[in-house]
């Protein structure tokens, strides 16, 4: 297991380490500052939080998300990091992964300044096959098998998210037919706090895994190994993954939870829960699995369902639309960018 006290060593003996460290904390920065944010929304939208106490939620949910799950399955890490093959160089490897993160992080600066809740993870993947493919010169780069997990997700995270928050949104209003209003709301009120907090500590399990698999890539990058065959993660890092996650929560979060919590759709208390439900329970699968799913492809998913399940047109379909293009263009964009900017790094460095 790599210790803090050796992480220091490694990085006393490779300075550029600190340079691809430096790019994939801020990977996961600008993540807690979209994802993170996005997994929360609702509530806000509702008003049965304020945004204050749904980021120090969020913080709190992310980080034991990130550990509590991390000690009990790696899949989603695993799954990451057998998904590209940066070759037996491990000097060029850390070179072409600096490029990815470069693209990562220019990638979702982008979606930030305009409003969009991206996905991060997808840009994550987009880049490191992009660079991965720079460095082979062709497919050797990538594992088929475990790349396709990502459009297995894709699909599960589209499908259940949105199903299960139209169905959940059609039971409870029959259930609850003979139920007084008011306190009906109240309780789907403190439920919809929980659901969000069952999400925030799924985006933790997820998108925690997925950063903090390419931090310890690098880490063991820069330390000449180029496998991660039976690595362990120690508590540092995920403590690490998880502070700078919160930071970019606290600093940038409140943008995206006005656009996906208000804008988008106008949900009912239920409605919100019923998103929430439906979005944990679809990413606990995933995670489980090891299927490495876009946390905000899924809650947007879920929230849409839910939305859609009293009247399709109180969705705003424009802001879906928006964000499903940026999906789709983030696959190749991002892909893209890793790929040049992989082949210019091993170039100039």
């Amino acid at each position: 297991m790599i210790t803090f006290a050796s992480f220091l060593e490694i990085l006393a003996g490779n300075p550029f380490l600190a340079v691809v460290m430096v790019l994939i904390l801020g990977s996961i920065f600008v993540n807690g500052s979209t994802d993170a944010a996005n997994a929360i929304a609702e509530p806000v939208g509702t008003r049965s939080i304020g945004v204050t106490q749904a980021i120090v939620m969020s913080v709190i949910c992310n980080f034991v998300g990130l550990v509590g799950m991390t000690l009990i399955s790696t899949a989603v890490a695993d799954t990451m990091s057998g998904m590209v093959d940066f070759g037996g160089d491990t000097h060029a490897a850390l070179i072409a992964l600096a490029a990815a993160t470069v693209a990562i992080v220019g990638w979702g600066l982008g979606a930030w300044v305009f409003g969009i809740p991206t996905s991060e993870s997808h840009a994550l993947i987009a880049g490191l096959t992009g660079a991965a493919l720079a460095v082979h010169g062709g497919l050797q780069g990538v594992n088929l098998e475990e790349w396709l997990k990502v459009v297995y997700g894709l699909v599960l995270s589209t499908v259940l998210g949105f199903a299960m928050g139209w169905a959940i949104s059609k039971v409870i209003p029959y259930l609850c037919r003979h139920s007084d209003r008011r306190r009906t709301n109240d309780f789907f009120g403190r439920m919809q706090v929980l659901g969000a907090a069952g999400v925030a500590l799924m985006h933790g399990a997820q998108d925690g895994q997925k950063f903090m698999s390419t931090a310890m890539m690098a880490i063991l990058l820069a330390a000449g190994q180029s496998s991660m065959a039976g690595v362990k993660f120690p508590l540092w890092i995920m403590v690490l993954c998880a502070g700078v996650m919160a930071i970019g929560t606290a600093v940038g979060g409140k943008k995206i939870i006005k656009t996906v919590g208000m804008n988008m759709v106008q949900l009912d208390k239920y409605q919100g829960f019923a998103a929430s439900v439906s979005a944990t329970v679809s990413l606990l699968i995933a995670t489980l699995t090891g299927l490495p799913v876009s946390t905000t492809h899924t809650k947007t998913a879920a929230i849409m369902g839910a939305g859609a399940a009293e009247n399709v047109r109180s969705v705003n379909w424009g802001i879906a639309k928006d964000m499903v293009y940026t999906w789709v263009f983030t696959f190749p964009g991002c892909g893209l960018i890793g790929y040049v900017l992989a082949r210019l790094f091993l170039i100039w460095f």
